[in-house]
């Protein structure tokens, strides 16, 4: 899925090997597509469990992709609630510790819908319950998309919307939040705003948006980089942090794109290039 779109842009092929990379301490969790979760290193070790070996926790994606909200304006939901309660078990047994279950919303003049937003936020409340239910961690992805030329401000908007609904309906399924994880985007204008904004800009209304909806019983936000280049996502992150304002969670990423596209980039699929790309993607986990 994704990793093959970012291999495709450095004219490699999307292959096991070709995939694998050194992980150093700075990582705390590795998110397994389902393929991946079942293959093995070179000696025939599986892969979970080198990572389980390093310290590093197992995490498997369980939705099955976004489809159209019939009656919306091109919005959608998420499918893959069917079976999932198997799906847990089995995933557990072979060593997953936590899930993951990405919705999208959009911005737009009229966009995201009441209709768009609750559908969303209870998928994600049923996820989260019946991840529970099989003894796994749920992360709630609710995502709003950066697409649109909106400003900062009705980003910030939006989000609390979003974010109350999902945190109602995790209150309406009897979720234990204690035991849940956030994965929300950072609250940024849209990629064709005009205007630019600090990272201290970026950060307060992030921090605002998350303070006025995120209970303080959830441990842990992870946030998604949501098409920001490496660079940004690490300053807004780290903006985020800095921001000082009272943030009662743990505050961290859960990076795709940011954290891989330099390693990417310094690796191009030669086996020569392997050090320098470990050292690329290992500098920007630590940054």
């Amino acid at each position: 899925g994704s990793m093959a779109k970012r291999l495709n842009q450095i004219g490699v092929e999307n292959t096991e090997e070709n995939r694998r990379l050194r992980v150093k301490k700075c990582i705390g969790g590795v998110i397994f597509f389902h393929e991946t979760m079942y293959q093995k290193a070179d000696d025939g070790t599986p892969f979970v469990q080198m990572i389980k070996d390093k310290g590093i926790v197992v995490g498997i994606k369980v939705d099955k992709g976004v489809v159209p909200l019939a009656g919306t304006d091109g919005e959608t939901t998420t499918q893959g609630l069917d079976g999932l309660s198997e799906r847990c078990a089995q995933y557990k047994k072979d060593g997953a510790d936590f899930a993951k279950w990405r919705c999208v919303l959009k911005i737009s003049d009229n966009t995201p819908s009441a209709l768009a937003i609750m559908e969303n936020a209870n998928v994600l409340a049923r996820y989260a319950s019946i991840c529970q239910q099989n003894g796994i961690v749920p992360i709630v992805e609710p995502e709003i998309l950066p697409d649109g030329d909106h400003d900062l401000k009705r980003c910030q908007y939006v989000t609390e919307k979003v974010l109350a609904a999902v945190y109602k309906a995790l209150s309406d399924h009897h979720v234990y939040l204690e035991g849940t994880l956030l994965k929300p985007n950072m609250v940024t204008a849209g990629h064709s705003c005009t205007k630019k904004y600090s990272p201290e800009e970026i950060a307060m209304a992030t921090v605002t948006a998350l303070r006025r909806t995120v209970p303080p019983a959830v441990p842990g936000v992870t946030f998604l980089s949501g098409g920001q280049s490496e660079e940004e996502a690490s300053i807004n992150l780290n903006a985020i942090n800095r921001c000082p304002l009272a943030k009662p969670w743990a505050l961290t990423f859960s990076y795709g794109r940011a954290l891989q596209a330099s390693a990417l980039r310094a690796w191009s699929g030669k086996k020569e290039n392997t050090k320098a790309a470990q050292e690329e993607y290992v500098k920007r986990a630590l940054v």
